[in-house]
């Protein structure tokens, strides 16, 4: 039968000497560790302080709220701001168009996107560079409103869904990021590899740049899904049908009908007014944050992925 020893208790000089062999750091990179991770600490509370006030704010009552006396913790608890975003038969309208709008417009997006910067990352493509600078260039000069509002009502995409997709599905920096990222991560010794083997543009972009290129993609689709999911000048300009609202437009269209007047003459209605439109305030920041902070920690794993370990041999 094997005994099992307990391991040895080191002396007290024993312990002396093992601190005595540590590699001390120097007392300059003491304090320069030290005062990064106090900027660290302050950054950190910078962001997260209001946060939580948005968040207790959502949870008091309007009274609380009004009178300044929340903090950073909910005083008489209370759920009246959320009930009234939400007795509203719009806003579950707004969130299933606004989950349409990010997920169809991100696909949509994403796919144009690749299908423009792969090419323009490949030498072999003829006038490349003049086509960059083109797509370049309708990034410091636009038409302007006007323009665009004629554009789009000559195709008839006006009071559609698509008028939220089509006009903005490409954007230059996305293009920019991603043509970047397949001219330097995607080695031509692959491409060459794939010709070699009989592989076709569309199977090699399929098959092998794809899969390379998830970390990419990844926050390109982040950078759409936010954009699209926080954008309502689109729509309020584009859409006229409230069954078409997102729901930032709907929830901008709850909060100015609650801080108006209403006619009311009753300074106790005018007050109670007031007060909900304050609640109302916080409730829906936090409405609408919900669904990208749920999204962003499945994404953000991809941004420090390593990319292209181990794909090219020799």
């Amino acid at each position: 039968m094997t005994t099992v020893t307990e391991p040895r208790t080191l002396t007290r000089a024993e312990r002396r000497a093992a601190r005595a062999r540590r590699i001390r750091e120097p007392r300059t990179d003491r304090i320069f560790m030290f005062c990064v991770y106090l900027l660290l600490v302050v950054f950190g509370l910078v962001v997260l302080m209001p946060l939580l006030y948005i968040l207790a704010s959502s949870f008091s009552s309007p009274e609380a709220v009004s009178g300044g006396r929340v903090l950073f913790w909910p005083v008489d608890f209370s759920l009246r701001g959320y009930h009234a975003v939400f007795e509203n038969p719009q806003v579950v309208q707004g969130y299933v168009n606004s989950l349409f709008y990010t997920v169809v417009g991100t696909i949509v997006s994403v796919t144009m996107t690749i299908a423009i910067a792969y090419p323009m990352s490949r030498h072999t493509l003829v006038g490349r560079n003049v086509v960059m600078s083109l797509i370049l260039f309708t990034m410091l000069f636009t038409g302007g409103l006007v323009p665009t509002y004629l554009v789009v009502q000559s195709v008839g995409l006006l009071d559609t869904r698509w008028a939220l997709i089509i006009p903005q599905a490409i954007g230059v920096w996305q293009v920019i990021i991603a043509r970047t990222y397949f001219r330097t991560a995607i080695p031509q010794e692959l491409v060459e590899a794939a010709d070699i083997d009989g592989c076709g543009d569309l199977r090699f972009l399929w098959s092998v740049v794809i899969p390379l290129a998830k970390p990419m993609i990844a926050v390109v689709a982040l950078m759409y899904a936010i954009l699209q999911w926080n954008s309502y000048f689109d729509a309020l300009i584009y859409l006229k049908n409230p069954d078409l609202f997102p729901l930032q437009l709907v929830l901008r269209n709850i909060l100015i009908l609650n801080t108006t007047g209403g006619g009311a003459v009753d300074a106790s209605v005018v007050i109670q007014r007031q007060q909900l439109a304050d609640l109302l305030k916080y409730s829906l920041i936090v409405v609408a944050s919900v669904p990208v902070l749920l999204i962003y920690p499945f994404v953000a794993r991809y941004f420090t992925k390593g990319i292209l370990i181990g794909a090219v041999k020799g």
